[in-house]
């Protein structure tokens, strides 16, 4: 059976949520911008702004990036593509930006600073790049672990006290470390992964943060294409990808992984949509169904991959369909860590 993409129905018909109980509304889809700069091999500098254009035109609110993706090329790419885009979209955009982690020149990660002098020298890159006067939420990366995360959202604290900053976020934060932040200023957001295939934020950390009114934008709904449909078992990463090194995607992992997509797939086919849009409504589903509200940010670099995420806001998911999505994929099922054991260490919310 061969099914499509399906888009909204109407222009700006991208319905919004709230992000917790003190952050902005958003749209109930975000666009992640990582991947037009930077971690997954080339990317086409005109094809990424008219993907953020046509987000925006859809009515997507909310880009996502960081201020290490590229070394800075990321935030400005989101610069030129709001600077041509219509007004009302400019006006209408929010932007979510992870600061912290440090480079190499060649470009390695060499570990995270959250001390309140660099917080505040961050950000003055970030707005400078951006070319706005402020940033909608802000977050560290990654938690630094020589410095408490009381001290790193105080400073954050006072970029919203200044008006550089509206709202503070935290990303990839366990269940304790959310509690500390949280009594130190209102926290809008937690930027976690959260997909079909990793699912280990339902234990603790995701009824911690509807405990405290602390919205989720999950990241990684796809698990970096793998959980898509569109990746394949003999595809060849080029250089650059990041993939190329990550768990899931190596040898038997990868084809155990990718056996689950086809059980996945089994289910999509008979709703008649896509894997993706599954996969991204499945996550949509969890917010409603219990009470609180998560975003799920599509790392779309094309337009044509953006209209199918899209998509996903016009498929609905009654109890049957969750099921048999639960039986094709079931929690804990990967095969893999999420990252490299490297990176897994600099990881909050996994200890």
């Amino acid at each position: 059976m061969t099914t499509t993409a399906k888009t909204p129905a109407s222009k700006n018909g991208v319905p919004t949520r709230p992000l917790g109980t003190t952050g902005p509304v958003v749209s109930a889809l975000g666009l992640g911008c990582m991947g037009m700069s930077a971690l997954y091999g080339e990317s086409d500098r005109a094809e990424s702004i008219a993907t953020i254009h046509a987000a925006l035109d859809a009515g997507v609110t909310l880009l996502d990036t960081g201020d290490f993706y590229g070394m800075g090329h990321n935030e400005l790419l989101i610069d030129e593509a709001l600077r041509t885009a219509p007004a009302a979209a400019r006006e209408q955009a929010l932007t979510s930006v992870k600061f912290g982690a440090l480079r190499t020149v060649e470009g390695g990660f060499t570990g995270y600073d959250g001390r309140p002098a660099a917080v505040k020298n961050f950000a003055a890159y970030s707005l400078q790049r951006l070319g706005t006067d402020h940033i909608d939420i802000y977050r560290i990366a990654r938690v630094d672990p020589d410095v408490p995360v009381e001290e790193t959202v105080g400073a954050i604290a006072e970029l919203v006290e200044a008006g550089h900053v509206r709202h503070i976020g935290l990303s990839e934060v366990g269940a304790d470390t959310l509690r500390r932040a949280a009594a130190v200023a209102p926290i809008a957001d937690l930027q976690i992964e959260y997909s079909l295939i990793s699912r280990s934020i339902e234990e603790k950390i995701l009824p911690t943060a509807r405990e405290l009114g602390i919205g989720v934008t999950a990241y990684g709904v796809l698990s970096r294409g793998l959980i898509s449909g569109h990746f394949t078992r003999d595809r060849q990463l080029g250089p650059g990808d990041f993939r190329g090194m990550s768990p899931r995607f190596q040898g038997e992992n990868l084809g155990r992984n990718l056996d689950l997509v086809d059980r996945l797939r089994a289910v999509a086919e008979s709703k008649g949509v896509t894997v993706a849009q599954t996969a991204i409504a499945w996550v949509l589903a969890q917010g409603p169904r219990h009470g609180a509200d998560i975003v799920p940010l599509v790392g779309a670099r094309r337009r044509d991959r953006l209209a199918e995420a899209l998509g996903a806001l016009d498929v609905t998911l009654d109890a049957a369909d969750l099921a048999a999505i639960e039986e094709a994929v079931p929690a804990g099922a990967a095969a893999g860590e999420r990252y490299p054991a490297a990176q897994m260490a600099h990881l909050d919310s996994e200890h």
